[in-house]
């Protein structure tokens, strides 16, 4: 017995001793890094060795030290977009990198309505994917998928492949994400690398550093088998009842590993499995952008979302009005620095959680990219509610950002609008506008005190400014027991 473990730990001090140079698996061929930057590079490597790195862009030499535990750490200083490159890392035995690109590289995370990819899911397509692969294939458009993993303790590395795009890479590729990064290529001229990283039905607190939800006092074990209604911190294998939704399970296996690489922005498209605990959402997600900047010790990381898309989801038994998660994330881009929303009002769909009108979703997130993290002049930005004034029977609407006047994007009157008294019941309201304001009136309110617009699980949006839906919104702070459907009268 003790010849066996004499013999196993020379075999293991042998190994240790001989390492060869070993790199997350992000860092490999094809991999993009952001531009003009001070990219960090880890890994491991024979203990107390010098590592030498060099790179094909300046063909300069750098070197840093190995720790006795075989880890790694350095940067090096990227240059402007351009490629490809190699990076070679050598403690005696090196490890070359190949077709690295420099350019611009965004995380891409969130739920289903991120991950679905642009061959759809089973039944449930991507509007024009079909014609948008053919003209898929880019060399400077690289993607990387992490494969979906959840972890109870934080993680040091993922599965998944660089790949350059093309119609086969792509088919399985996030179809948000993609056409985001079409634009972005399109719009920049310069290479774009989309790490993406996500899992349908995620809750947000799936994806959060556990002590950031401390915060949060809802967030505690449980005993309930509805993992949509509770929270639970997971501290044994028992405590998992979805290993999507538990709380810090995908920070910790699907986000940990990636901290530190160099990224320009995020973009995230959830919130659809909050809904039924929308109430604390806004000051979840601001707390979870602020622990993401904080990791990445970037605090003005630019962070821009989707807004969740209307769909019916009294068809699943949820008896909470999305809409006021939707009002949850207003809050955050009004917030927040540094943050924008993108509005799918008329993106959804009644009949499934899953719209097919990806390429809206992306290419609005590309907007707010375009517009906020690379100054491009003249785009806009949804309009937004601004006030409300009561004139006797009337309410005159103002919203800000609608320099180019807001109108009605159909030819039949809107049915989105709704008026109430002081007995706060809803009633269909008269919607016309004069000039830049919304009017509203009601036969059956005389004095109106509150509007809403859309506010509901399920609406069409109708209400438009310079091309772009206007969100679903409401005037009043009343309590919550509001209409899930499409009723117009709502109990007090």
């Amino acid at each position: 017995m003790k010849r066996t473990l004499l013999t196993l730990f020379t075999l293991i001090t042998t190994l240790t001793l001989h390492a060869e140079v070993h790199m997350p698996t992000f860092f490999s061929d094809g991999m993009v890094l952001q531009q003009k930057n001070n990219a960090p590079l880890w890994g491991t490597a024979k203990p107390n060795a010098t590592l030498r790195i060099k790179t094909s862009w300046d063909n300069k030499s750098h070197s840093t030290h190995v720790s006795s535990d075989g880890s790694w750490r350095t940067t090096v200083m990227t240059p402007p977009a351009g490629g490809p490159y190699d990076i070679t890392i050598d403690d005696g035995k090196s490890l070359t990198l190949r077709n690295v690109l420099i350019g611009e590289v965004w995380l891409c995370s969130g739920q289903s309505n991120m991950e679905m990819p642009m061959e759809g899911f089973k039944g449930q397509p991507v509007d024009g994917a079909m014609v948008d692969l053919m003209n898929s294939s880019d060399p400077n458009l690289h993607v990387f998928t992490v494969k979906r993993a959840s972890a109870f303790t934080p993680q040091s590395d993922v599965v998944g492949t660089w790949q350059a795009a093309n119609p086969k890479s792509i088919r399985s590729f996030s179809a948000a994400a993609y056409y985001f990064g079409k634009q972005l290529r399109e719009s920049l001229n310069v290479p774009i690398g989309l790490i993406l990283t996500s899992w349908g039905g995620s809750s947000c607190e799936a994806w959060m550093n556990r002590s950031w939800l401390k915060e949060f006092p809802q967030v505690q074990p449980e005993n309930n088998s509805d993992p949509r209604n509770l929270y639970i911190v997971p501290t044994t294998a028992s405590d998992i009842k979805s290993k999507n939704r538990t709380p810090t399970v995908l920070y910790n296996a699907m986000l940990h590993p990636l901290i530190g690489y160099s990224i320009r922005g995020v973009i995230w498209y959830q919130g659809e499995d909050n809904v039924p605990r929308y109430q604390s959402y806004s000051a979840m997600l601001s707390r979870m952008i602020k622990g993401w900047r904080d990791d990445w010790q970037q605090p003005e990381l630019p962070f821009y979302f989707c807004q969740i898309a209307p769909y019916d989801y009294s068809l699943i038994g949820w008896k909470v009005n999305s809409a006021l998660l939707r009002e949850q994330q207003q809050v955050v881009e009004k917030t927040v620095s540094h943050t924008g929303m993108a509005v799918l009002m008329d993106a959804g769909l009644r009949y499934g959680i899953h719209p097919r009108k990806k390429r809206e979703a992306g290419e609005r997130l590309a907007m707010l990219a375009l517009s906020d993290t690379y100054g491009f002049d003249g785009l806009s930005k949804n309009a937004r509610y601004e006030s409300v004034e009561f004139h006797s029977d009337t309410a005159v609407v103002r919203f800000d950002r609608s320099r180019m006047w807001i109108y009605f994007d159909t030819d039949q009157p809107s049915r989105n609008f709704e008026v109430a008294g002081s007995d706060r019941i809803f009633h269909p309201a008269k919607a016309w506008i004069s000039t830049n304001r919304l009017y509203l009136v009601s036969p059956e309110v005389n004095r109106p005190v509150a509007v809403r617009y859309a506010f509901h699980n399920w609406a069409v949006a109708d209400l438009f400014c310079d091309g772009l839906p206007i969100s679903s919104f409401r005037t009043d702070t009343w309590d919550d027991n509001v209409d899930i459907s499409s009723g117009v009268e709502y109990d007090k």
